[in-house]
This record gives structure tokens, sequence and C-alpha cells, in this order.
């Protein structure tokens, strides 16, 4: 649908939009938005809305009205204002719902820019694991998580869904900065570091799910790193408490041409047949990366609910030959959402430079300009997103009901003007350094580019503390891998 048929089809709708609410005259302006806390009231005015439902709705000059930490509101720009409540100016920005990052390892923002050009396999078992098990602490996962919240907030991720160790400190971590986050009891058949085997995870497992069942922000999940790593077993026992807690489940799927011989030889079965044995092809399961699939599992995970997260730089780096089949997913009714991976695998956690990658690829390899247009790549960062973590009851949107996770971006800028169609200019030309505001569960987290809820300077430089230590061991292990 077209930028002006949706303005039009908005306008024409208004009253629904309103959402039941009575809105009374103009307001004026206030500087107290700058602190408008996460049960409070605001308006966001004088921007261009992108919804993101069903019909693609965009209000040019509309505004959305944020009360409680909900959207309470839409308003074209025809529409009364209501009185008494602070306002958020955003002429010349697009407001849009804030981006679903599917698919990451947070603390390895410490290990950026080390061990790269490197094939996958080489990279995680010469490298990177033997790294992990001498320098993954509860500090590292602490600050290493909350480096990478920052890097994500202010690029305009509002949520991300996390697979790593040291669950209580990575949760910690994204409460303190203010982002959702999708973490939990991480799952690896070898000793980690912060459990010595797949059963001692799983122990407490459940007072983890428990703890943070109602938190307004922290949704708890369950991970399993890989068949390849993992027996099926402890996979089960995962993905089984998870179904109990109605919760997320992650792991890593059918990401290198190996994968599918090792799970075979393991299990009997290839990796999504597997997976599907053990009831674990739900809605909220996220299969991340599902690059090496057949027809017949591709019709296992429509067939189940599961969604997959597509991660195409970290695979474009990590030179695995072939994209996931994403035209096809989505094809056959697939929630398909977009992940960064881990910032030693990408490098960089921008969700505005996967978008544009992701399109581009596939258009690319099925040879196809029309294949992933921008406005369903879009969809696949923000409703994809939440649909593949079963949360798009909640965000993924800006509808009048959901958590109001919102995000500004800056048009006024020449890489961005002038503006004709707002999917193209978010998928094709904005990147996350034009993010200006960003709102989780109704509270500012990022003004003026800003981070307010966390000192960025003091961040960065107790992450600047862990270099030497990383450089000493990384060292080390490459060379006793030579």
């Amino acid at each position: 649908m077209s930028h002006a048929v949706t303005q039009t089809a908005a306008r024409a709708g208004g009253g629904l939009l309103l959402a039941g609410i009575l809105l009374s005259a103009c307001s004026t302006s206030s500087d107290a938005a700058d602190a408008a806390p996460e049960d409070g009231r605001l308006l966001i005015d004088g921007g261009t809305v992108v919804v993101m439902d069903d019909a693609g709705t965009v209000l040019e000059g509309g505004a959305v009205l944020v009360d409680g930490g909900a959207i309470a509101a839409l308003l074209d720009a025809e529409a009364a204002r209501p009185a008494d409540v602070p306002v958020l100016d955003a002429t010349g920005q697009l407001v849009i719902p804030g981006l679903v990052n599917t698919h990451g390892h947070a603390a390895m923002s410490l290990l950026r820019g080390l061990a790269d050009d490197l094939p996958l396999m080489t990279w995680l078992n010469e490298h990177i694991f033997p790294a992990e098990a001498e320098l993954v602490d509860p500090d590292f996962v602490y600050w290493g998580t909350l480096l990478s919240s920052i890097e994500m907030l202010k690029s305009g991720t509002t949520t991300f869904a996390d697979m790593y160790y040291f669950r209580d400190e990575a949760a910690r971590a994204t409460i303190d900065a203010g982002i959702r986050a999708v973490i939990g009891p991480h799952v690896i058949g070898f000793p980690a570091p912060d459990f010595a085997s797949p059963a001692e995870t799983l122990s407490d497992a459940a007072e983890f799910m428990e703890r943070y069942r109602d938190h307004p922000t922290l949704i708890p999940g369950m991970a399993a790193h890989s068949l390849y790593t993992t027996p099926l077993d402890d996979v089960r026992a995962a993905a089984q408490l998870a179904i109990e807690y109605d919760a997320p489940f992650q792991v890593h799927t059918a990401e290198d041409a190996s994968e599918s011989a090792t799970a075979t030889e393991l299990t009997g079965m290839g990796v999504v047949e597997a997976l599907a044995s053990i009831g674990a092809l739900r809605p909220g399961t996220v299969l991340a990366h599902s690059i090496y699939l057949t027809d017949e599992d591709i019709e296992r995970i429509a067939a189940g609910g599961a969604g997959v997260s597509h991660n195409p730089q970290s695979n474009l780096k990590l030179g695995i030959p072939r994209a996931a089949p994403v035209v096809e997913l989505l094809a056959a009714g697939i929630a398909v959402g977009l992940g960064t991976d881990g910032a030693a695998s990408n490098n960089d956690l921008d969700l505005f430079d996967e978008m544009d990658t992701a399109a581009k690829l596939h258009k690319f390899t099925n040879a196809d300009p029309t294949a992933l247009p921008a406005e369903a790549v879009f969809r696949m960062a923000t409703m994809g997103g939440a649909r593949v973590l079963n949360l798009h009851d909640r965000i993924g949107s800006l509808e009048p009901g959901k958590r109001a996770d919102i995000v500004l971006l800056d048009t006024r800028r020449a890489g961005l003007t002038p503006l004709y169609n707002v999917y193209s200019h978010l998928v094709y030309a904005a990147r996350g350094s034009d993010v200006s505001t960003a709102l989780v569960n109704g509270r500012i987290v990022v003004r003026d580019g800003r981070v307010l809820m966390v000192d960025e300077q003091e961040v960065m430089e107790r992450a600047h503390t862990f270099r030497d230590r990383v450089r000493e061991v990384v060292a080390r292990v490459a060379a006793e891998a030579r």
C-alpha cells in the first residue's frame, strides 16, 4: 500500500484510531517530556507515525499518546490533542515501533574485532570457546551486556533476545539500561563459564523463570546452544521448561553445512526433524540462522509454528556460502525476524544496517529486485521479530494497548532528504546514528542521542579495563591452536 493511500485510509478511520478514548482540546509543549516516568503520560506529536499494523497505516503529522507505559491512542493530523499532557515534539522525525533483535550474544561486545575472517567452526572451536572459558565471568557479562544495550538503544533496538552465560548478570544489565530483553538459562553440552553441565544449568532454571515472570521489561526465556554441542535430551529439557512457562526458547539451527550430518550422527535425525521430535517447534521457539533448510524442514517449521531469526551480516562475514531461504519461509507463513548475532561475529548491533543487507542479499541471491521489498524487511525488524519471540501482543507495532516501545528517527539530514517513501528510507538510507529518541515501556531511555539510564562514559571506561586481559588470553589461545 502506498504512503498516500495509507494516509487517506488512516484519516478515514480516525475515530477507530482513538481506540475509544475521548480526547479534548490541544495541549502545549513542555520540557517535562524529558523526564516522563514509566507510568506517566506523554504525547509524541508532529512526526510521521509508521504504525506497522496489518493495514500498513502511516500518519503524517500524527501523534501517539502514551499512558502508563502503554500506547493509549493514535491521532491523525486533524484530531484534537489532549490537554495537560507533556509533549515530545516529533517534527521532522519518523516515529516507529522499537526494533526487535531476535538473536545475539550481548556480552560478546567485549570480544568485538577478535578472531575475524575465519570459518564458523574454526572461529568457534579454536578461538571463541577457548577464550570464553578463561575470560567470561559475572563482571564480564554485566559490563559487556550493558555496553551492547547502550549500542542497541542508541541505534533504535528496544527489544533483544540474548543467548549467553551468567543470566542473572545479563538480566541486571538490561534492567539497568532500560532495554527490553529475553534472557534466561543457556544449556550447552560442555563445561560453560557459569555451570559445569546442562544438569547444573537446569537445576535452578525454574527459579529464574519464576523470579522474572511478571517483570515489565525482562522476559525470562530458555536457550540451548545447538544440537551439535548439546545432547538432545538436554535440549528437550530446556524446551520443555520454556513450554511450561510459555516462554521463548532459542536454539542455533542449520547454520553450518556440516550441522545436519552431525545431528544425524548424534540423534538419527536431521536438525529440524530432531527439534520436531521433542516438541520444540512451537510458537515462541527461535530458530537462529536456519540457513541449510530442506523443503521438509520448512514444512515442519510451518506446521509447528516456530519462528526464524535471520542474521545476514554475521553469516556473510563467516563465509556461509548461501543465504537463509527467507522468501520461502515467508511464503510458508513462518514468522521471520532479524538478528545481529554477537558483536564478535558481525561486528555491530545496528539493525538498520542489518535491514539494508537483508533486502539486498535476497534480491541478489534470488536474481529478483522485487524479492523482499522494503516494507517487508521493515516488518521483519518490528512485527516479524515480535512474532518470532511470541511477543506480538505486546510489542512490534504502534497500536493502542501495546507497550510503548517507540523510536524517533531524525530525517533532517542530507542523506534522508527528500522523503518519498518511509519504508525505502528506513531500510535503504537510515542508520542507527539517525535515532534521536527511544522509549521502552513508556519511559524515555534515549533523548537527543544520549542514553539516560546509565553513564555511557563509565560503561565504556569499564569495557576498556577488559582489553589487556582479553588480548593476553586470545593471543595464548591462538598460539596453542597453532
